[in-house]
């Protein structure tokens, strides 16, 4: 194993370090604790996310106006406590409520929730949704349902902006559980994930080999094949997402293509190429398209596709909205 760390078992807290010295005009650590919060706080439905480490730069990345107002961070690949949560809400709470964007994860689920109710002792009101936006299987390690991946960010966004322009915790919950069935995401991996503690790749793909539909944290697949071109990735991914629409080209979409970890933006740019092709080949118009590495898994070389189908005008509007954070750009 090769990574530019100290010890294994002390680097989220350098991360975190790091990440505050460096944007300390963006967010700050609260003492004894894995949470960032909003350097400046504003007074309006407060958004916390969060969820193992190694997804970076999600969350503490989104942290900012405009997107998230905290990012409580778990050990590598690991739920953040139900403690550490509850430190989040009430530091950012300032009386309209805290709303929580969960990604689908056992623990992530179970500690959000056990949190929630800690902060309602408190007085603090507090709402949630939980983000599956992975088509790729329906069941699968760490989840009861379909998991959470890159299109989580797309909700922050999109959620940031009405509770940047005054929305109530009711009408966030409302466009939330609006927003997260038109959110489909899939991924395809050329290799693993090399948690430092576990000094070894989670899963091992041939040279020659990738792995359709794996999760952020190396959860397996559907099906593994020979590598091919990107227009043949992308082909297979264009194809299960527009199914998963019921074939719909004439809803205006917004697309994501994330980068793993390890993968360049040189291809991540050759793919949205590919992609683009193939969404105009089926009629489909898309009204927004972002690409780079916003939802990774440390190490991994692959690529995820999401798509967002924009059934709210607003949506769109919200995901061209200018804002104040580390790695929205």
């Amino acid at each position: 194993m090769k990574k530019i760390i100290n010890q294994p078992a002390d680097v989220v807290d350098q991360m975190l370090s790091g990440l505050t010295r460096a944007y300390p005009s963006f967010v700050r650590r609260l003492a004894d604790t894995d949470v960032l919060v909003r350097t400046v706080s504003t007074s309006q439905v407060q958004l916390i996310s969060g969820g193992g480490s190694g997804h970076e730069p999600s969350h503490a990345g989104f942290v900012g106006d405009g997107m998230l107002s905290a990012a409580v961070c778990g050990q590598v690949f690991t739920s953040p406590t139900p403690d550490q949560i509850y430190e989040a809400a009430k530091a950012v709470d300032t009386g309209a409520g805290v709303f929580f964007i969960i990604k689908n994860y056992s623990g992530d689920v179970m500690n959000f929730d056990m949190a929630k109710d800690m902060a309602e002792l408190d007085g603090i009101a507090v709402d949630f949704v939980i983000v599956d936006d992975d088509i790729a299987v329906e069941n699968s390690t760490y989840t009861q349902g379909k998991r959470g991946v890159a299109g989580t960010v797309l909700v922050h966004k999109i959620l940031g902006d009405a509770a940047r322009n005054g929305a109530s915790l009711s009408d966030i919950k409302a466009q939330a559980d609006k927003l997260i069935p038109q959110i489909h995401t899939l991924a395809v991996a050329l290799s693993g994930a090399t948690v430092p503690e576990v000094g070894k790749p989670g899963f091992v793909l041939a040279d020659d080999e990738i792995e359709f539909g794996v999760g952020i944290h190396g959860e397996p697949g559907y099906r593994r094949e020979k590598m091919a071109p990107s227009q043949a990735l992308a082909k297979e991914l264009v194809t299960k997402l527009l199914a998963s629409y019921d074939g719909d080209n004439t809803s205006s979409y917004a697309i994501l293509v994330n980068g793993m970890g390890a993968t360049p933006l040189m291809e991540q740019f050759i793919f949205i190429n590919d992609v683009l092709d193939l969404l105009s080949a089926a009629g489909i118009t898309v009204a927004f398209q972002k690409v780079g590495n916003l939802m990774t898994s440390i190490d991994m070389a692959g690529i995820s596709l999401t798509m967002v189908r924009l059934s709210d005008p607003a949506w769109l509007d919200a995901l061209n909205a200018d804002v104040t954070t580390i790695a929205w750009g």
